[in-house]
């Protein structure tokens, strides 16, 4: 595979979180009963004409400026026509030659390595419906029928250039996308619901060559690992084939996640087999300059501007930054505790350890957790005043998650307050010290990690309530004299 460089160009397709279709009043809301979200427009019956709903464009227009996209002032909607069972009018309403957005970029960074993937185009257009085989898949089904709940719901197209070089990289560029669509809250990109999904255009050529090889297209691949396997296998696929005397020919093909491989499909089709034309029932979209400074000026802090920030106002290090503003609810939840008063690189170390650990395990992101900005940084304050040590806390944030109450309340209730009373503790220190014969001994003989035992028996006297300093000064003290 050295030999071969790999060729990628994706095309992202993202629900739009509007409550109603494209063209149509019907609900877009996931699931529902089989053809119960669809009405004469989005089943294309004879005599209806589509409206567009404006929200669309309003986020055609965010996503646009967040992918630094040109926006067209002067767009238009194309009728794509192929002969599918899950599309009801023979043809697709969706953007050709005029699509809302052109030229923009995305930066990703993989293995320390910043690549710029170039955005071809974004258009606007409309699901199709959904098959629904009587078995796993469409060959061992004894029968299919079709759901058009999904037909109408608006998407946008996000078409890359073919800058992509691996797996790794297509998996970092969707990753990056979905992270920016969901600051703009124009999508909740749950890929397992289908509502962000990529096909990708693979190729591969000799290293150095400029010309671009034959590509196949893998259709929906709903999983960010499902992209970064699928692109591996293909192209491994693609060169193993050429190493045998074999032609890539131009095909879809499909990604089997049990198998780990993807399969053919059928023949790709060319662009012209399409017949696209001008959609005769809806006009032209016509977009001013004061709309789409007015959607500049309402944009969200994005998160490369917020990975930044978090690292010269917050001195958070990049990789921390990184994880902390992929999910917009994340970042928002450490400059909401740090409005507190709270130290942001301790919000951000309770953030990365403890907390996060419950957040995963329940399932929920940072704005749905229990413990709410306000409470976590009020248990920091109760740290720094030193009403609470350190290991403290991490049983009061746990009772804080299953009772909801502030943490004052806790330790008051729970008897969690920190000893820091220096005659009580140094009384317990020499306690532990004499029954600590063998640990004195190895730290008086070098072993200045034996100091560790004693420490552990200090705190398990006091419950972990002795102020941790006061006890290592209190101890190195008595070990001296």
């Amino acid at each position: 595979m050295s030999k071969y460089e790999t060729v990628v160009g994706l095309e992202v397709h993202t629900e739009l979180k509007t409550k109603s279709k494209i063209f149509c009043g019907c609900t877009t809301e996931f699931g529902g009963d089989q053809n119960t979200h669809v009405c004469p427009v989005c089943l294309g019956l004879p005599g209806v004409l589509p409206v567009l709903n404006k929200k669309v464009v309003e986020y055609a227009i965010k996503v646009g400026l967040a992918l630094n996209c040109e926006i067209l002032h002067y767009n238009k909607f194309d009728r794509k026509q192929y002969f599918y069972p899950d599309l009801p009018k023979n043809w697709q309403t969706s953007q050709y030659d005029l699509p809302i957005c052109l030229n923009g970029h995305l930066d990703i960074e993989v293995d320390g390595q910043v690549r710029r993937i170039r955005i071809n185009r974004i258009h606007m257009e409309e699901d199709a419906g959904k098959l629904v085989h009587s078995g796993a898949t469409i060959s061992d089904s004894s029968s299919s029928n079709v759901d058009y709940n999904r037909t109408g719901v608006p998407l946008l197209e996000i078409v890359s250039e073919p800058d992509i070089r691996s797996g790794a990289e297509a998996r970092a560029y969707v990753e990056k996308l979905r992270s920016i669509l969901k600051y703009l809250d124009v999508s909740d990109c749950r890929m397992e619901e289908g509502s962000l999904r990529a096909d990708a255009n693979i190729s591969i050529r000799l290293r150095g060559d400029e010309t671009l090889g034959t590509k196949s297209e893998i259709k929906n691949m709903n999983s960010l690992s499902a992209i970064q396997k699928g692109v591996e296998y293909e192209a491994l696929r693609q060169a193993e084939l050429v190493e045998d005397g074999g032609q890539v020919v131009q095909e879809t093909r499909t990604w089997d996640d049990g198998q780990g491989v993807t399969l053919s499909m059928r023949k790709k089709e060319a662009e012209n087999d399409y017949r696209f034309f001008p959609e005769p029932d809806l006009p032209p979209v016509v977009i001013t300059d004061e709309q789409i400074e007015e959607a500049r000026a309402n944009l969200p802090e994005l998160p490369d501007a917020k990975h930044d920030r978090f690292m010269a106002d917050y001195g958070l290090s990049s990789e921390d930054a990184l994880i902390l503003t992929a999910e917009r609810t994340t970042a928002d939840y450490l400059d909401a505790a740090v409005k507190e008063g709270a130290d942001p690189k301790t919000v951000a170390n309770w953030m990365l350890g403890d907390l996060s650990k419950m957040v995963n395990e329940h399932n929920l992101t940072f704005d749905q957790a229990p413990v709410k900005p306000t409470m976590l940084a009020a248990m920091i304050a109760l740290i720094d005043n030193n009403t609470i040590s350190g290991k403290i806390a991490k049983t009061v944030i746990v009772s804080m998650w299953e009772s909801g109450k502030d943490p004052k309340t806790i330790v008051e209730e729970e008897g969690l307050v920190q000893i820091t009373d220096t005659a009580e503790i140094e009384k317990i220190v020499r306690e532990v010290i004499a029954k600590s014969e063998k640990a004195v001994a190895d730290y008086k003989a070098g072993n200045k990690k034996a100091v560790g035992a004693i420490v552990g028996g200090v705190m398990k006297a006091t419950q972990g309530k002795a102020n941790p300093g006061l006890v290592n000064q209190l101890i190195g003290k008595i070990l001296s004299e």
